[in-house]
């Protein structure tokens, strides 16, 4: 690490102040060019912790950077990855206030819930689907900090992947009746086909982002536990959104959800 603790904490005001008055700002590494990954994943913990100090609960994590082409873009080999706060998610069918967002996207996704802890450093696609108790259709709703969504990948791990919005359907379904690699997925916007993508798409299986995950959270002595929420990464790429819209994430074998923004 190349900041100090004093930094770090400094950085994570300066970010979760950004999202929650929702105004967007450069990105930090402008004004420190020195930072390191770990820097960057340590100034996304310390706006975990201080949502969790208000009383948010961490209610999951997700997987960016998920297709091999965006990862080679980005010169990684692996995806990157967030936390999500209860604070971010939306019942399915609900809204999404747009004043509360700078310029938000979204994306398809596949969405895994635990029944069991999953933990690293060795998980593997058959771990992943052990543990699950089910998937479900998932919209994410990324709304970046930095201003016209201009940023390096150091400073959007700091900014928690650009995390803001999810919403995961009411219904899931056991992983043992889909196919995730094969499964269809389509997004709409008012009705209109925007987007479409399979499964294949995250890393050639939806459920190796959710191992990826696991294993990078097991460097640093944590797991995935029971009952949390995993957004496994976009099927498809992000589209941008606006006020009086209407989202619609539909999965082959495992029916859809939905979001309209406000």
């Amino acid at each position: 690490m190349n900041l100090t603790t004093q930094v770090i904490r400094e950085l994570a005001q300066h970010l979760e102040s950004a999202e929650l008055e929702a105004r967007d700002v450069v990105k930090i590494t402008d004004a420190h060019p020195n930072m390191d990954w770990e820097d960057a994943y340590a100034i996304q913990d310390q706006i975990r912790l201080r949502k969790e100090a208000r009383g948010i609960r961490t209610v999951g994590f997700k997987a960016g950077l998920t297709s091999h082409a965006k990862m080679k873009q980005m010169g990684v080999d692996t995806p990157v990855f967030g936390f999500l706060s209860a604070s971010f998610a939306v019942p399915d069918g609900g809204q999404a206030k747009f004043a509360e967002l700078i310029h938000p996207k979204i994306e398809p996704e596949i969405a895994f819930v635990l029944k069991t802890p999953l933990k690293g450093p060795d998980c593997d696609i058959r771990a992943v689907l052990a543990a699950t108790d089910y998937v479900a259709p998932a919209l994410e709703v990324i709304d970046s900090r930095y201003r016209d969504f201009k940023f390096d990948l150091k400073s959007v791990l700091a900014d928690n992947c650009s995390s803001s919005r999810f919403v995961v359907a009411g219904r899931g379904t056991p992983v043992d009746r889909v196919d995730l690699p094969a499964v269809g997925v389509v997004m709409e916007k008012n009705g209109t086909v925007v987007a479409s993508g399979v499964g294949a798409a995250v890393v050639e299986h939806p459920a190796m982002a959710v191992a990826m995950l696991a294993n990078h959270l097991a460097k640093r002595g944590l797991e995935l536990p029971a009952g949390c929420v995993i957004l496994s990464g976009g099927v498809t790429e992000a589209v941008a959104v606006k006020a009086g819209d209407n989202v619609v994430c539909k999965v082959q074998g495992m029916g859809s959800v939905s979001i309209k923004f406000v």
